[in-house]
């Protein structure tokens, strides 16, 4: 290693290690910061000679990046990044900090993947969905999915494991040389209504045949099938998964992860095992208490999350509807009328953080029993009854509420 990529890596630490000391943060970020702005190859070179296996997409990233991590430690130790620091910043500060582990997961955030894959040359790249998500920082997601097509694509490119039930993952996907298929689902379909190759309406037969009748791009043969909680493998052997995650949408995650661990030579069996001792992802699916209250806490971040988190929660519950819209969360709201808050109707629901009245009203067009409390902890106070509490919600709000359960 050069002398300025050691200069770069004390640096980082040390800046990282006085965020803590000062209580300004994780110092995650701020150390990648100093680090690449002494060495700008930083993370090139902490990724040399090392397997890196890169997870993105939409929604899952966390959970599937934790889930192939569990999987490949049955092998050997592994380094990966958390805490959300999925930009190039959090990547270099993971690297660095570890810098014994050969097999590396790291998981990115969607528009990144082509700069992140160019500087550290991954051996995989695992490719989840693709939906709305903050439009005021990203493209559409017909943008994204041609991004991550023209990064894949190339006779050095890596092994891709991608979601064969998304029409664009499938297009981004088809760029690369060597794939890997996994009939993962997608439960949210209104992003993928046209073909992103062609543009015409894709036609589609039930929930996962799908097929562009312009240019013929259609759904994939896959390798690995989930059909509830059952994962079917290439070699057709069949595992029943039993995660202790919820959510059918998870067993897709695991599959996905298995696909990736076996590429390593982890069998299907051994990867389930692992992933199966997983309580909780960083506070998601975190069940605690609170005022003598059992809770649980679902994270929600855009239409395609919350339909997945809605469906999640235990129907007999009271639920609380927390939604800030700072800069990590995305400052527009409007994303609250694409989602199916009527399937609410028949539960009481709090509606609370910054954006408590933008909840309020959405609710109150969806048919749904609700009252509008703005402070975290007095919103899980009001909600009726003296049994389980459902709490979904953003991003910064999701962190607000680790904190008041002091998960965080």
């Amino acid at each position: 290693m050069t002398a300025r990529y050691t200069l770069a890596r004390a640096a980082g630490a040390t800046a990282a290690g006085l965020s803590r000391l000062t209580g300004r943060g994780g110092g995650t970020t701020i150390g990648g910061r100093v680090t690449l702005l002494v060495d700008p190859l930083a993370m090139t070179r902490a990724a040399a000679g090392r397997e890196l296996a890169l997870v993105t997409g939409t929604n899952g990233k966390t959970t599937t990046r934790t889930l192939l991590v569990a999987a490949l430690e049955t092998r050997e130790p592994v380094v990966s990044n958390g805490g959300g620091a999925n930009l190039p910043t959090g990547l270099t500060a993971a690297l660095t900090a570890d810098r014994t582990s050969r097999l590396g997961v790291l998981e990115v955030d969607e528009p990144f993947l082509p700069k992140v894959a160019q500087a550290v040359r991954p051996r995989a790249v695992v490719l989840l969905n693709l939906s709305r998500d903050q439009l005021d920082r990203y493209a559409e997601v017909r943008r994204l999915a041609g991004i991550w097509h023209e990064a894949l694509s190339g006779p050095a490119a890596p092994a891709v494991v991608a979601n064969a039930d998304d029409p664009l993952v499938v297009w981004a996907a088809t760029g690369a040389t060597d794939v890997v298929w996994v009939a993962a689902g997608q439960g949210w379909t209104f992003d993928s209504t046209s073909c992103p190759a062609c543009g015409d309406v894709l036609q589609r037969d039930g929930q996962r045949g799908w097929r562009s009748p312009g240019c013929g791009l259609a759904r994939p043969t896959p390798a690995w099938s989930v059909t509830g909680r059952t994962v079917t493998a290439p070699d057709g052997t069949s595992y029943d998964v039993k995660l202790g995650i919820p959510g059918d949408v998870n067993v897709g995650n695991a599959a996905l992860a298995a696909a990736a661990a076996g590429l390593w030579g982890v069998s299907p069996a051994k990867a389930f095992d692992a992933m199966a001792r997983i309580p909780s992802v960083e506070g998601r699916y975190l069940e605690t208490t609170y005022s003598g209250r059992p809770l649980r806490l679902l994270l929600a971040k855009n239409p395609a999350g919350w339909v997945e988190a809605i469906g999640m929660s235990r129907a007999e519950a009271p639920v609380v509807v927390a939604v800030n819209a700072r800069a990590a969360d995305g400052r527009d709201p409007s994303w609250l009328w694409d989602v199916p808050f009527e399937l609410l109707r028949g539960r009481h629901a709090v509606a609370t953080g910054e954006r408590s009245r933008d909840v309020a009203v959405r609710l109150r067009y969806a048919g749904v029993d609700h009252i509008r409390v703005d402070d975290p902890a007095d919103a899980l106070r009001a909600a009726h009854g003296s049994g389980p509490i459902e709490v979904l919600a953003n991003y910064t709000a999701f962190q607000s509420y680790r904190r008041v359960v002091r998960d965080a």
